[in-house]
């Protein structure tokens, strides 16, 4: 029962404290469930982030599933989402009890453009962490630059740049094992003697 207190307390903080949405969440999530906790190893943790993200909802819910699955299971995806929601439902309702009062007041006003660089960074620095962590070179680069200018240049759907990633990685893959099996063979006629 103790497991199952602690990861509702920490998504509920995280949840409660982490401004910018899901992806500022990835850096505080990893240190507690990785490095603190160690319930989980950072490959598994990546994994569970790329699915996350190419799973529909959102990219918060999302990881929180998929980590308290992963820790305990239905209870321990349950327990999770529920810490990872309450927090914003309960800001946000009281928010939206008070926005009418304080929209156009100037102190309000300085205080939120105070905060969007500091979430600008927070959702950067996960970026080139993921990046380090899914092994990203000068010679794979590529993928996640052209990515990024179809999604935010082009204005291409998401779901059709992971679809391609989808075929890719399964046509990569397909043509590195035939490469390997086609190395295997021997080169020449096979018992042979002199």
């Amino acid at each position: 029962m103790k497991i199952y207190a602690q990861l509702f307390w920490i998504f509920f903080k995280i949840g409660a404290f982490t401004l910018g949405g899901g992806y500022a969440m990835i850096p505080l999530l990893e240190r507690e469930i990785v490095q603190n906790k160690k319930w989980i190893d950072r490959k598994d943790f990546i994994d569970m982030l790329a699915l996350a993200q190419s799973a529909p909802g959102v990219i918060a819910i999302n990881t929180s599933i998929f980590v308290g699955y992963k820790i305990r299971g239905v209870k321990g995806s349950l327990v999770t989402s529920l810490g990872c929601a309450l927090p914003s439902f309960l800001i946000i309702l009281l928010v939206a009890m008070a926005f009418t009062d304080i929209q156009d007041n100037e102190v309000v006003r300085r205080i939120f453009l105070g905060i969007r660089p500091a979430i600008v960074a927070l959702i950067a620095a996960p970026v080139w962490q993921m990046a380090k962590a899914a092994n990203v070179t000068a010679k794979t680069a590529f993928i996640p630059i052209g990515a990024a200018l179809l999604i935010g240049v082009l204005h291409v759907s998401p779901v059709i740049v992971i679809a391609v990633a989808i075929v890719g990685g399964v046509a990569y893959g397909v043509f590195m094992s035939r490469k390997v099996k086609g190395s295997d063979r021997p080169n020449g006629p096979v018992g042979t003697s002199h």
